[in-house]
């Protein structure tokens, strides 16, 4: 009896025993690749517990009071994640903590540069990489409007009324920017105004951007840089996914996504995306659309089929069918290309088709190709303008490791077939049209060294041959060093871009019914040389990380095609520049994580872009010579809480007048668009969000729209020579031109979402 007395007492008292014991936490920290994550802040909310986890990803914290903790783990680059754990006395773990990638960090796995999936820290090309969590900070119904965050890109409206755009890369238009989907050319010339609208962005994975010409790998276009939109594989995708958006505006978006197993050996991803805005605005009143109506929607289909040895096989299809329109108030469809009440209105139906297909064979090669069909149906006022382009593109590579040596070879073949009802396609005689057909076989051949394990040198030569232009080369060369964890890295390149243009497919200006389009000679070829080099490095201070990454190019052109809006106010002459064009600037973007989760992404951008002809040097239209933009993210753990503010700054730009007595500002003022967004955690995945859009309420000038009041130029009167005579109805001496545009006319709105994700 003593002996049972004296146990029992025993236990009674060991729970005060343990209670007095102090809680050890040991884990480790990796990627979702199970790649340890150095230097990542771990953290106890609430308490002054914390710790820097080592190179190696793993940490220790000791002395914590038992019981039910939050644990904060940071890192720059990555999402921050917060844990609930309920800590015993004693020790506790070994905790497996997995980060996912945020932003922009040199771990992101990148495939742009050379074609080949590669870690960005080991590229030998400067790729930027941003997830699907970065353009979350900022939610937008495309990526076109999502890249006013990204340093260095600009999404540019060029139509008052229609609204239609595209992006800007270090202050090169938007034909000097190629857009791919999974690595796929499938952004035809006609479609370069819509191509980055309609794409699900549930289903995007991440985008890749890239400045600076790469035609040595991607031909054609790839002048002043790439935009890779990269969707998600079926595998990875969630099961169910779903985000809906609306704002004071009265836009409503909506992204459905889901998967599916098909058998044993496939699986299908589907995304749709539907934008519509209907609720016509003139808060400027100049009695035409501060915003075009839309109705947007795009279907995506991306198959992922298992195969022996684990090689690749990928197909997907999408389909983008759009009606938008821009126009004085009064319009209805009864008015579609008539001269009473202007509007511009558009059709458009659009499909791709591409895929990815390893050969069955000892060597790695790859099949890949792609197709798609875009058919526009427009009126820009009396102007009707009908266009179908077909595109196919098909590309063979061999990669091969010969000691030091990584070759990748290429051969490629593009086919565009286009046809329209103005006079680019019309047969001579008066007879039927005569399409425009062009074929461009070509070849290329990288060989990407490694010296050692801190220099890597890339040389590549491309060859085309333009059915219509004949012989075109591209070299290209890369060098890159790193040091030790690659603290620091340089690069530098030195390539050559080319373009062939179609003014039709590329430039909205050139059929706005506003202006005659005049070609002053046959457009020969763009070409361009460029030397960029690259800088980047992280800093390790205490709890906070910062990456830096600097860059300087400079870009001379010959031959470029430019538009001049100036000479006649009533045309757009057109013509190879009879001298050179210069693109030179610099940049610098500094991303910083905090022990919090706290993240800053801020960078500027100053650049000039100008054209030197018969010894006389002109700005580029439209373009800025500084710009900053940021991106700040505040975590609030306790209540389950983002806060994102967001931003950009332009500085001046030059603009295009209708003439001497034109009284519009002949530049731009400096002018900002800010966000501001909260977002609410609930839990299984789901999330609402919320905030306000365009803060500071900025818009261009009421008179943007010259003679708004008269679009169809009734009351001007034209001289013998074309050009428009003072009169008292219009002492200016103006018509009717949408293209005097910088930025949005949509000011202060407020917006609401909630999105799912079910694993």
């Amino acid at each position: 009896m003593r002996i049972l007395l004296l146990l029992s007492l025993l236990l009674s008292g060991l729970p005060a025993i343990v209670l007095g014991q102090a809680a050890h936490l040991r884990g480790t920290v990796t990627d979702e690749g199970g790649e340890p994550v150095g230097f990542a802040t771990v953290a106890l909310t609430g308490t002054t517990h914390g710790t820097l986890a080592t190179e190696e990803g793993t940490f220790v914290l000791t002395d914590l009071s038992p019981g039910t903790q939050e644990l904060v783990v940071s890192a720059l680059g990555y999402t921050t994640q917060a844990v609930t754990l309920n800590l015993l006395p004693g020790e506790n773990g070994p905790l497996q903590l997995v980060l996912s990638a945020n932003a922009t960090t040199l771990d992101d796995v990148v495939v742009t540069g050379t074609m080949k999936t590669v870690s960005r820290a080991n590229s030998p090309v400067a790729v930027e990489v941003f997830t699907a969590r970065f353009f979350r900070a900022n939610p937008t119904p495309s990526i076109f409007e999502g890249l006013q965050t990204v340093n260095g890109v600009r999404p540019q409206l060029n139509c008052s009324v229609c609204n239609t755009g595209d992006i800007h890369i270090n202050g090169l238009e938007g034909p000097y920017t190629m857009v791919l989907i999974d690595g796929m050319p499938l952004v035809s010339g006609l479609a370069t105004v819509y191509g980055l609208t309609g794409i699900p962005q549930s289903l995007i994975a991440r985008t890749e951007v890239v400045k600076g010409p790469a035609s040595t790998l991607y031909g054609s276009e790839a002048v002043g840089g790439l935009i890779n939109v990269i969707t998600l594989s079926p595998e990875a995708a969630p099961a169910l996914a779903a985000d809906v958006m609306v704002s004071g505006w009265g836009e409503v978006n909506t992204d459905l996504g889901f998967k599916a197993r098909i058998g044993e050996k496939a699986q299908a991803l589907v995304g749709i995306n539907y934008f519509n805005y209907q609720h016509p605005q003139d808060k400027n009143g100049d009695g035409f659309t501060d915003l075009t109506l839309q109705d947007r929607l795009s279907v995506f289909n991306k198959w992922s089929f298992r195969r022996a040895h684990d090689r690749v096989f990928t197909l997907a299809a999408r389909y983008n069918y759009e009606d938008r329109f821009g126009g004085q108030l009064a319009w209805d469809k009864g008015d579609r290309g008539g001269a009473e009440i202007y509007g511009e209105s558009i059709y458009t139906n659009r499909w791709e088709a591409f895929g990815t297909y390893q050969l069955p064979t000892a060597e790695q090669v790859l099949f890949q190709f792609s197709s798609n069909g875009h058919y526009q149906d427009a009126a820009y006022g009396t102007t009707l303008y009908a266009a179908t382009q077909y595109v196919g593109f098909a590309q063979l590579t061999w990669n091969k490791n010969f000691g030091r040596h990584d070759l990748l070879l290429g051969t490629t073949y593009r086919y565009t077939w286009y046809d329209d009802n103005t006079a680019a396609t019309a047969a001579l005689g008066g007879a039927a049209s005569a399409p425009s057909r062009t074929h461009l076989p070509g070849s290329f051949l990288q060989d990407e060294i490694r010296i050692d394990d801190h220099n890597v040198l890339l040389l590549g030569l491309r060859y085309d041959y333009n059915s219509l232009h004949g012989n075109i080369f591209t070299p290209r060369l890369n060098y890159k060093w790193n040091s030790p964890q690659n603290r620091d890295v340089v690069r530098f390149s030195l390539g050559s871009g080319y373009r062939v243009a179609n003014v039709f497919t590329e430039d909205h200006a050139a059929l706005t019914g506003a202006r005659e389009l005049i070609f002053v000679d046959a457009l020969l070829p763009e070409t361009s040389w460029n030397v960029n080099l690259n800088y980047v490095k992280k800093i390790f201070a205490g709890h906070t990380v910062i990456g830096l990454d600097g860059a300087t190019w400079y870009t001379y052109f010959t031959n470029r095609i430019v538009p001049d809006y100036e000479t006649n106010p009533n045309a757009i002459l057109y013509a190879n520049l009879n001298g050179y064009s210069v693109s030179r600037g610099g940049s610098l973007r500094a991303d910083v994580s905090f022990a919090s989760g706290a993240l800053i992404n801020a960078g500027v951008t100053l650049q000039e872009v100008f054209l030197e002809e018969e010894g006389v040097r002109q700005r580029q239209l439209l373009t800025e010579t500084f710009s900053a933009v940021w991106q700040i993210g505040l975590p609030l753990h306790k209540y389950h809480l983002q806060l994102d503010y967001t931003g950009n700054l332009y500085g001046p730009m030059d603009l295009p007048l209708l003439g001497p007595l034109d009284d519009r500002p002949g530049q731009s003022p400096w002018f900002s668009t800010q966000n501001l967004q909260l977002t609410k955690t609930l839990g299984n995945g789901m999330e609402i969000y919320g905030g306000v859009k365009n803060l500071l309420n900025y818009t261009p000038p009421a008179n943007s729209i010259a003679r708004a009041f008269d679009p169809f130029d009734t009351e001007v009167v034209f001289g013998a020579d074309g050009r428009v005579i003072p009169t008292a109805n219009n002492p200016r001496a103006l018509t009717f031109d949408p293209t005097y545009v910088y930025a949005s006319n949509q000011g202060r709105r407020w917006f609401l979402g909630w999105r799912w994700s079910l694993q």
